[in-house]
């Protein structure tokens, strides 16, 4: 009987691949990984796998070569950057005699560790333990079976094994009803946004592009951004004036090459805000020499989650530390609008709000309007997006001088009460 080892912060490093080596990019994700995790690297191993070995991934002649690595650097833990087998982490961490980590492994560490909210621990939690759920192992045998019962009902019982996965199978089920009234209280704010006009605008795209970076240069605020994968697991909401308008701003965790499937379930109310958004702002890391291949799993991603389909603006970040670099704005070949900006530094961040301006259809309507006496609900709504800059009220009605997003004139304007502005409109969507 081997048991875990519960310490293990020095770590070897192994990262499979078929074929020829494997990428450069590839391997400095991992060793981000491991760092986000708070795991040193003592050493790292590449291991070719044209023909997987269902027992161990790895062939038996690298497992050996890891094994005298481990004792060579005092590695005591193994991260390998691939899917394992319960099977194969278990005969894997008896011939190494250390920990071993997959890759999904990893990113539940990173993610248990970045959780700051209630909805965030108990996501990270609800995907832990479905991750574990067929990686449990008996580590004694006094409490192989339970007995008990009345006479003629004494039975084998059920194994600690069973036991262990009816005990999880319990707390999965409480996890996921309290997430779901969780996610009916998000749902019931998001749909208060929703009543408020507000454009809503969602930063998404690969992790450590600087999205936070970039949220906190755009509102002010102070959420939390580190050179980390990972830094922001919890969504952050804040309503942003720009020079034309408002909007409702949200951050969004980042993603990653072959994000597990579990992450995706267990965090569908944070990927909410992508979905729901009106447009997408995908921060890239221009500096990263393998940006267009982050922009297409970035785009994956998006399409897994219902959000492929929404509009996005692209944000090529970071180009201080590019040399020669400057802001500004151009047109991809995939017409798709892109601004080249440092968020960190304050730069180019005006020709992002005048693009967020143009792709929103910032224009303004100004003037005056006389609402009759039924229509309060209309009035109320104009205040409700602050657009009333006087009023004068008389046996006819209100009258407002109003200045507002043509975006949310029209919106009023097209409902079934809107029609006293519809003469402040150009052109009126019925």
């Amino acid at each position: 009987m081997f048991e875990r080892s519960r310490k293990g912060e020095h770590a070897l490093l192994i990262q499979p691949h078929a074929g020829g080596p494997p990428g450069e990019g590839v391997f400095e994700e991992f060793r981000e990984l491991a760092r986000s995790a708070g795991a040193t690297v003592a050493a790292e191993l590449t291991a070719k796998i044209d023909r997987p070995n269902p027992s161990i991934l790895i062939g038996t002649g690298k497992l050996e070569e890891v094994k005298a690595a481990c004792e060579a650097t005092g590695a005591d833990l193994v991260l390998v950057n691939h899917a394992l087998s319960p099977v194969q982490e278990r005969n894997l961490e008896r011939a190494l005699e250390r920990r071993v980590v997959d890759r999904t492994g990893l990113i539940l560490d990173i993610f248990s560790q970045r959780a700051r909210s209630a909805e965030g621990k108990l996501q990270v939690e609800l995907a832990q333990l479905k991750y574990i759920a067929t990686r449990l192992v008996r580590g004694w045998t006094h409490l192989e079976r339970q007995r008990g019962g009345s006479i003629g009902l004494r039975g084998p019982g059920e194994t600690q094994l069973e036991t262990d996965r009816r005990l999880l199978q319990k707390r999965v089920d409480v996890l996921q009803k309290r997430l779901e009234k969780v996610e009916v209280q998000h749902t019931q704010m998001r749909r208060a946004r929703v009543r408020s006009e507000l454009p809503r605008v969602a930063l998404v795209g690969y992790t450590n592009a600087g999205k936070s970076t970039l949220f906190n240069a755009l509102t002010g605020s102070d959420a939390y951004a580190a050179d980390k994968l990972f830094a922001t697991l919890d969504p952050t909401v804040r309503r942003t004036e720009l020079p034309a308008g408002a909007v409702v701003l949200a951050d969004t965790v980042g993603f990653v090459r072959d994000l597990p499937h579990e992450l995706v379930a267990a965090f569908r109310s944070t990927l909410s805000e992508a979905r729901e958004a009106d447009l997408l702002l995908h921060v890239i890391d221009a500096e990263d020499p393998l940006r267009d291949e982050r922009i297409t799993q970035v785009d994956e991603v998006l399409a897994e989650i219902g959000a492929g389909e929404i509009p996005q603006l692209m944000v090529f970040n970071k180009i201080d530390r590019i040399e020669g670099a400057s802001a500004r704005i151009d047109q991809r070949g995939d017409e798709r609008t892109a601004v080249w900006l440092s968020a960190r530094d304050g730069i180019g961040l005006d020709l992002l709000r005048q693009a967020l301006g143009d792709r929103l259809g910032f224009l303004r309507v100004i003037g005056e309007v006389l609402l009759p006496t039924d229509a309060g609900r209309l009035r109320a709504r104009l205040h409700a997006l602050d657009a009333v800059r006087s009023e004068e009220h008389d046996a006819d009605g209100w009258r407002l001088q109003l200045d507002l997003p043509i975006a949310d004139a029209m919106r009023l304007a097209a409902q079934d009460d809107g029609a006293p502005l519809r003469g402040l409109l150009p052109v009126v969507e019925p």
